[in-house]
């Protein structure tokens, strides 16, 4: 299974700050399966959603 990226955050929010968890946790309170994830690369949090592969 693969993921769409919905939002991207920097990993370098203020201290007690959690942008991505929130956003996150707002999509899930609308039904959508929303999860954060770690781009190390990017030094980024990922907001992703699954996608069903086709075929």
């Amino acid at each position: 299974m693969s993921a769409k990226v919905l939002e991207r955050f920097p990993a370098g929010a203020p201290r007690g700050s959690w942008p991505a968890e929130e956003y996150a946790a707002a999509r899930r309170a609308e039904g959508e399966p929303a999860t954060v994830v770690m781009d190390l690369k990017a030094d980024a949090f990922l907001v992703v959603v699954p996608v069903p592969e086709e075929g």
